[in-house]
């Protein structure tokens, strides 16, 4: 068993709750790190590094309120904090199809053990789950209460399943153990920080416009999707994790805003100025032909919407992968959103 402290020199006096964050050095982890980082927070980043990256958190690593730990959330770990996120997990279908069965240990042992440590230290605990328990859903836009239409012997279910299955466990433990939790379902995300080549359509889109090559439709591109930026997620994830106990969730988190791919896919080629072509591929099994949040829940408990439009956080996003592909950026008028 591995032991997580914080060293002593780190450690601050008043008020400031010790958070562990789970997956912290991830695309969505090292955002919401950022954020309880800067309300004078102590927090433990804790990623094993299969996708997620060091160089994610690199500009937090001096400050003396942040720990980065590599440890595996399959396997059992202790530490004495306040309040656990639990957003280990790969999230796109390339990641988390390269290795299924240690994506569903992942997403069901390390609830498991997040909620054990929660049990043995009463820390709250949010468990970063996703519309992907929706399936491919007969139901729009998705509610809360919804329970969905999913294939358990497809290709994406060590996504889907596991998501369910560690729904199930939180709220077991909840039931079972008094522990406090909340539950997220995350629409999809974007904006800075994520994997270039992760095979999530904004990421996708986005850097194939900026290299010249073909825009990458699958199926007819009549199949939608909603987009919600990382800083509104994470707004999202600190409001439910602050919201009344009585309140576990799960809720929907993300933009209501619905896009076609091909709407989205014009939108990119002109914020990028691209004259690359559209390419039309079969649509992949088990793919959602429709998703759309039900944010009803979330604006009455949290008081919670998006507020960066989705043009908006394409510039922002669209600038970052300039750098990152090691261009002079094309969108050199393009203001950093705080994210």
């Amino acid at each position: 068993m591995h032991a997580i402290t914080l060293r002593d020199s780190k450690l601050s006096s008043g008020k400031a709750k010790r958070i562990l964050v789970t997956g912290g050095a991830g695309f969505v982890g090292s955002h919401l790190c950022e954020r309880l980082l800067s309300e004078t927070n102590e927090v433990i980043c804790l990623d094993n590094f299969h996708t997620g990256s060091r160089t994610n958190v690199a500009h937090l690593r001096d400050n003396p309120r942040f720990e980065l730990l590599r440890h595996d959330v399959t396997e059992p770990f202790l530490a004495q904090v306040d309040e656990i996120y639990n957003l280990a997990c790969p999230a796109s279908p390339i990641h988390y199809q390269s290795d299924p069965i240690h994506t569903m240990k992942t997403s069901v042992l390390g609830a498991l053990n997040t909620l054990g440590l929660a049990r043995r230290t009463g820390a709250k605990t949010m468990l970063a789950s996703t519309s992907e328990v929706y399936g491919d859903p007969q139901v729009h836009p998705q509610k809360e209460s919804y329970w969905g239409h999913v294939n358990p012997n497809g290709t994406r279910a060590c996504y889907d399943e596991g998501k369910r299955s560690a729904e199930t466990l939180y709220f077991d433990y909840h039931r079972r153990h008094a522990v406090r939790i909340k539950v997220a379902r995350i629409f999809n995300t974007y904006g800075p920080r994520m994997h270039a080549n992760d095979g999530r359509v904004v990421s996708n889109f986005v850097v194939q416009a900026l290299t010249g090559q073909p825009i990458t439709i699958y199926g007819d591109g009549q199949q939608t999707r909603s987009f919600c930026f990382v800083s509104d997620l994470v707004d999202g994830f600190i409001r439910l994790m602050n919201s009344r106990d009585e309140f576990t969730g799960p809720v929907n988190l993300g933009n209501p805003a619905e896009f076609t791919m091909l709407e989205l896919a014009e939108l990119v080629l002109t914020l990028t100025g691209s004259r690359s072509r559209l390419l039309f591929k079969p649509l992949p099994a088990d793919d959602p032909k429709r998703r759309r949040p039900d944010i009803t829940l979330a604006r009455k408990e949290l008081g919670w919407s998006p507020t960066i439009s989705t043009e908006e956080g394409l510039k922002n996003t669209i600038a970052y992968f300039d750098r990152a592909l090691g261009r002079k950026s094309m969108t050199p008028h393009l203001e950093e959103i705080a994210a």
